[in-house]
């Protein structure tokens, strides 16, 4: 009984210290985000706009790459048995930019070879920009989102030194803190949403490329079903 008694003394003792010690605060990504002023909301903006034209633009040259590997080759036998009709009805169901080029060709048909080369041409050269279409836009917010971020650091560090000029001698660090903690904080959104539309633009980039050269192959491999004698 005796021992029992300096027992819960001391438990008593160690939990008065524990209540005592401040809670530590864990670092909340929404409450950085609000922290770091109106500058935010453009910052938010460029991000799902860039989301948006990554998703949009990466399922869309998806679908353009998305070919039968025989259709070139279901293309030359429907023309050389004369089935035009049937060539067209391939071209229309496969729905690619290649297919829509190949369809062109195939209607014009019966024409000089130029005439057939130019309506390929003009096919082709309509079908890169529906590729190429956000990229634009994509590259805008790689470059546009870091100048916002800057921006907001420039603002944030004089509403810092604007607070501590107002503050006098009783100069405390949490005077400084509100507009130091702005400054960092767009810099880091704007930096980071500039990164991943960089990295993105380059990547979907390289794909419209290769679509591109698939394209032009294909024409070319026309060109040469057309001026091939059939067997």
């Amino acid at each position: 009984m005796l021992l029992q008694i300096p027992t819960q003394a001391a438990d008593t003792v160690i939990n008065a210290v524990a209540q005592a010690q401040p809670e530590e605060k864990v670092m909340n990504l929404w409450e950085m985000a609000l922290n770091g002023g109106w500058i935010m909301i453009p910052i938010f903006a460029l991000l799902l706009i860039s989301v948006y034209i990554i998703i949009e633009r990466a399922i869309g040259i998806k679908a353009a790459q998305k070919e039968d590997p025989s259709f070139m080759n279901r293309i030359k036998d429907y023309i050389y048995d004369g089935k035009i009709e049937s060539a067209l009805k391939l071209c229309r169901r496969t729905n690619t930019p290649t297919a829509r080029m190949i369809e062109k060709g195939v209607m014009r048909l019966g024409r000089p070879m130029e005439d057939i080369v130019q309506a390929v041409e003009n096919v082709g050269n309509l079908e890169v920009p529906k590729l190429e279409k956000g990229l634009p836009l994509l590259a805008s917010c790689a470059g546009g989102a870091p100048m916002l971020g800057f921006f907001g650091t420039v603002t944030g560090m004089v509403r810092a030194f604007f607070d501590m000029s107002n503050a006098g001698e009783t100069l405390d660090m949490s005077v400084l803190s509100s507009g130091i903690y702005e400054a960092m904080v767009t810099t880091v959104a704007g930096l980071f949403v500039g990164i991943i539309a960089f990295f993105a633009y380059n990547y979907l980039g390289t794909r419209v490329n290769a679509a591109v050269n698939k394209m032009e192959a294909n024409s070319m491999e026309f060109m040469d079903i057309l001026n091939e004698p059939a067997k």
